[in-house]
């Protein structure tokens, strides 16, 4: 029995690491449950309890370069149950709020006379990070409130399924993430604002901690009313009672699959704050709280077949086929394993038993092997166009790739890429169009997307063509030909490079693509954010031959657009680290000033650090975070006047950028 707490809890700890400190998931939140259910069983039946089982722990030890931040009260997690009859002893004759469990990334936040002034992460519980910069920018957030005293809530970060996959169809595979809740964790804790802002995090507020010189009601949920009255988005909740919690647990059941944002379960607290109070807590769960989690509905089914898609980077992703399923309320097929690390996780061969279930209602996944007969063989070549195959590590494990860069189904995706909207943006073209293309052999690198006129009358030929979808796609080929450079190296699909990566090798070398194709890798290894993956892709890249013929034909028909150049000879600013923040008045935004310092030499970072050079805020005495900070640090903190006139920018030159 004392092997298997330690296996268990050798098992949970694992996973719970990949989880909290590396956004990744290494078995499903249906298994974790099973297992951590079987662990809790048997410490009590043996009254064994080691000191780093996660039963005595309540998260995970926070690690990342953000300030750490001692949470003023613990904040504990909840303990749960599957069982609706349960949330009804649970009441008792006291009414309660039952909301959804959002699945995100828990928050505390201070406003400090109406202003926001800080946002922690839950973290370990005891102790979070400061996440205030990327807070500031979250798309549903009042950043000013009518409140004046100091007021401390408690909500959650989340990212919309709709962000989700917009997020996910303009990344590489293996930056691709695998649900919402990883997508927040790991946005909101970025040093770069920008990022979040880009990727629209939501805050939904579901406790009200403290409000200083406010006399609170009694009600927790006339609290969450006055919180809505001050402009926070605040957790959709029912008021329930014994009698009626069922009832309203199965609405929340039936709305999950329209509901945007991801929901692992609903939470029941009780309403009244007294009585919650006289309750207390144990050493790991609050009293006054339960979470009810879904009570996934599971099918047995049999392994039928394992197909392997190849995308454009040649990774092959792993689906399990099995006989059709009802789950639901659908019928459902298939299921992503995600890679090769998770096909031996859950040791499947052909013709085996498994158990499978939607992951928050809505994304079927394997639960469980029953047969566990581990017969799978990876395959050693790619299904698609015979050529080899080649295990690599990821950040979430291993994966397999197929090694012949002239791969039909690669060069489907390659040149699909090349045409979405963060690269060449031309409208009219669809995967399934550039697979016809590639057939009737009018395309077969992406130069030849420039010369399609001469294919005009077969094109206007084909099912779905005619006149004017043909004049659409000329039009739209023609205005792609004036294109960034950024976004045009974006388009090649270089391994490791997304539209961000592209920026920061275009403003390193002032946009000369020259330099651009002939850098070093030591070189590259110097850029900011680079390390030794992405400027070897790069280098390797820019030194193949094919590549460097098809780049040469495709530039006789491009005219780059390069930004107004800013010589950074002299510059007061080269070399220095300026962090922008607040309102600005002659530039149009902060994105714009950034741009300014970035083309000049200098270097913008989202948060105050002992190598910060400048804080720019025009609100030079005001008591926010980064002012009090660059003050702790002794760093300069100037308006956007100061900065024009101390390192000499003309107003006419900041309109340009």
């Amino acid at each position: 029995m004392v092997n298997r707490i330690k296996e268990l809890i050798s098992l949970l700890n694992k996973a719970a690491e990949a989880y909290y400190q590396k956004d990744t998931e290494i078995m499903s939140n249906q298994e974790y449950d099973r297992l951590y259910d079987e662990l809790e069983h048997l410490e009590k039946e043996s009254g064994i309890i080691l000191a780093n089982s996660p039963t005595q722990r309540v998260g995970y030890t926070v690690l990342s370069n953000l300030q750490k931040v001692k949470h003023d009260s613990p904040i504990l997690s909840l303990d749960k149950t599957k069982e609706p009859q349960k949330l009804k002893s649970f009441l008792g004759g006291e009414k309660g709020i039952l909301s959804w469990k959002l699945d995100g990334l828990t928050i505390v936040l201070t406003y400090e006379n109406g202003t926001l002034q800080q946002a922690i992460t839950r973290g370990n519980g005891e102790i979070g990070e400061d996440v205030t910069h990327n807070a500031r920018v979250f798309a549903n957030l009042p950043l000013q409130i009518s409140f004046k005293g100091s007021l401390v809530l408690r909500g959650e970060g989340v990212i919309s399924y709709t962000e989700f996959h917009r997020i996910n169809e303009g990344a590489q595979e293996e930056e691709k993430y695998k649900n919402p809740r990883n997508l927040c964790s790991g946005t909101v804790r970025q040093l770069n604002s920008e990022i979040a802002a880009k990727r629209r995090v939501q805050f939904f507020a579901f406790t009200l901690v403290s409000a200083e010189g406010r006399l609170l009601s009694d009600s927790k949920a006339e609290n969450l009313k006055w919180l809505a009255g001050l402009g926070f988005d605040v957790v959709d909740h029912k008021i329930v009672t014994a009698e009626t919690v069922e009832q309203e647990v199965e609405w929340f059941r039936a709305y999950v699959k329209k509901n945007d944002i991801a929901s692992d379960g609903l939470v029941l607290t009780f309403d009244s704050i007294d009585y919650s109070e006289n309750l207390g807590s144990t050493a790991k769960f609050p009293k006054d709280s339960i979470a009810f989690k879904w009570a996934d509905e599971m099918a047995e089914t049999t392994l039928r077949e394992i197909e392997w898609n190849t995308s454009r980077t040649g990774l092959m992703n792993p689906i399990a086929i099995f006989d059709p399923v009802e789950l639901e309320g659908s019928r459902v097929s298939r299921a992503s394993v995600h890679n090769v690390s998770i096909l031996r996780e859950l040791k499947l061969g052909i013709g085996d038993s498994i158990k499978v279930y939607k992951a928050n209602m809505i994304i079927p996944q394997i639960a469980e092997n029953l047969t566990c007969s581990d017969s799978a063989e990876i395959p050693k070549e790619c299904f698609v166009c015979g050529g080899e195959t080649q295990i690599k590590k990821q950040r979430d494990g291993e994966a397999l790739y197929c090694t012949n860069p002239e791969c039909s189904a690669q060069r489907i995706q390659r040149l699909t890429h090349f045409v979405s909207r963060d690269a060449m943006n031309m409208e009219g073209f669809s995967e399934e169009t550039i697979k016809k293309f590639l057939e009737m052999g009018f395309i077969q690198q992406y130069p030849d997307i420039f010369c399609l006129e001469k294919y005009e009358g077969q094109i206007k030929k084909m099912e779905g063509f005619g006149e004017k979808s043909y004049s659409n796609l000329i039009k739209s080929i023609e205005k792609a030909k004036q294109v960034e450079l950024p976004n045009f190296i974006y388009a090649l699909g270089i391994d490791q490079v997304g539209l961000r990566n592209a920026k920061l090798l275009c403003s390193k070398y002032h946009y000369d693509l020259d330099k651009i194709i002939h850098a070093s890798e030591d070189e590259l290894i110097g850029i900011d954010g680079f390390g030794t993956v992405i400027a070897h892709s790069i280098h390797h890249y820019f030194g193949e031959e094919e590549h460097k013929t098809l780049l040469n034909c495709a530039l006789k028909y491009l005219k780059i657009k390069v930004p107004v150049e800013i010589k950074t000879e002299g510059s007061l600013v080269q070399g220095l680290t300026f962090v922008v923040t607040g309102d600005l008045e002659r530039f149009s935004n902060r994105k714009a000033l950034s741009e300014a310092i970035e083309l000049l030499g200098g270097k913008v970072t989202g948060s105050v650090t002992k190598k910060t050079n400048y804080l720019i805020n025009n609100d030079v005495f005001s008591a926010s975070s980064k002012n009090e900070k660059a003050k702790q640090l002794g760093i300069p903190i100037i308006s956007e006047n100061d900065f024009i006139l101390q390192f000499k920018i003309m107003p006419d030159e900041s309109k340009n950028i």
